[in-house]
């Protein structure tokens, strides 16, 4: 009877079931499947020789294989998986700072030979030149390479020139450099028919590098300094590959009378050219500045050839001066522009 009123009572309990819709939780989703190494299973049995072998059953090896070394890789391919982008904790200023740094390079007793400093040449490389007043420093080029232009930043305060040793294929260009001071810090550039050269200068009172040169990967060491003779003291542009016919005589001297006044200045259309009397190299040079049109001095990039000035660029005015209390001045103004003359 009991039994029989169990069995009634579960029957109602499932109607009741029925009636009232269950509620519908939230379905599950599914997980990735786990990664699975290669594996290596044995050879299948029917490619074992069973004649004679015990037919028992052989239980499966698994092998996982794992690779040690990975051949035929190039440098910077295998590099670690890259993590969350940092933020820039330098600042532009900061970056520029730190990279100057890094990539000047300092004398070094190693790569001294005699006299000479002989670095070891690398593109974008900041080379650090030491100088000193009343010294000169000879930045000594490749022998066959051309010079095409020398830029500094302070063409006022340093005195540049350039001069040529040897001939023919053995001709070595030479970039003279001497600071009017010490305390002074500037950077040049040298562009040659082969590469540029990026410098630091930098002037001591006493200290200072007799001579700067390069060795490099593909060519023979260079180890010659050789002075100039005076015929390369005496060059004149027109040996430089002037064209005399594209030459114009349109500047007007006036002012002092010191022994160092120029004896004429003409140009060629891209650059002017300020002739000094033979010898200039004997005394002081003076600066040359460039009058603007708002009257005041401008800096403007020029070297020193032989006895010739050669300003990089065409003028309307400029005036060499020399000293500093009793200073001597001589200027220079087109004649073919009437309001040329101050």
């Amino acid at each position: 009877m009991k039994r029989l009123a169990l069995i009634l009572l579960a029957s109602t309990v499932l109607a009741a079931c029925e009636t009232f819709p269950a509620a519908v939780g939230p379905d599950i989703t599914l997980d990735e499947p786990d990664y699975v190494e290669d594996r290596y299973l044995a050879p299948d049995a029917e490619e074992i020789d069973i004649a004679g072998a015990d037919v028992s059953p052989t239980p499966v090896v698994y092998r996982t294989y794992t690779p040690t070394t990975v051949t035929g890789a190039m440098p910077g391919q295998l590099k670690p998986m890259p993590t969350e982008a940092e933020a820039p904790s330098l600042k532009p200023y900061q970056a520029i700072e730190t990279a100057n740094g890094k990539a000047a390079i300092e004398p070094s007793l190693d790569n001294y030979m005699n006299a000479i400093q002989v670095y070891p040449y690398t593109v974008g490389v900041l080379y650090q030149v030491y100088c000193a007043p009343e010294q000169v420093t000879d930045i000594v080029l490749q022998p066959g390479e051309e010079l095409v232009s020398v830029s500094a930043g302070d063409t006022v305060r340093w005195v540049l020139g350039d001069t040529v040793s040897g001939t023919g294929t053995d001709a070595q260009a030479h970039i003279l450099i001497k600071p009017t001071q010490a305390g002074l810090k500037t950077n040049l550039i040298i562009t040659t028919s082969l590469r540029a050269y990026h410098l630091e200068l930098r002037a001591f009172e006493e200290t200072y590098m007799a001579a700067v040169s390069w060795r490099y990967a593909d060519q023979q060491l260079v180890t010659r300094v050789a002075r100039s003779g005076p015929a390369g003291a005496s060059e004149s542009p027109s040996s430089a590959g002037l064209q005399l016919d594209r030459l114009k005589f349109r500047y007007d001297l006036d002012g002092d009378f010191p022994h160092w006044r120029p004896d004429r200045v003409f140009d060629d259309g891209r650059k002017v050219y300020i002739q000094f009397p033979a010898r200039l190299d004997q005394g002081e040079a003076p600066a040359l500045f460039v009058i603007g049109r708002d009257g005041k001095s401008q800096l403007v990039n020029y070297r020193m050839s032989g006895d010739y000035y050669v300003v990089d660029r065409l003028f309307a005015r400029a005036e060499l001066r020399l000293g500093e209390k009793r200073q001597d001045v001589v200027k220079i103004a087109r004649n073919d522009i009437g309001s040329a003359k101050p």
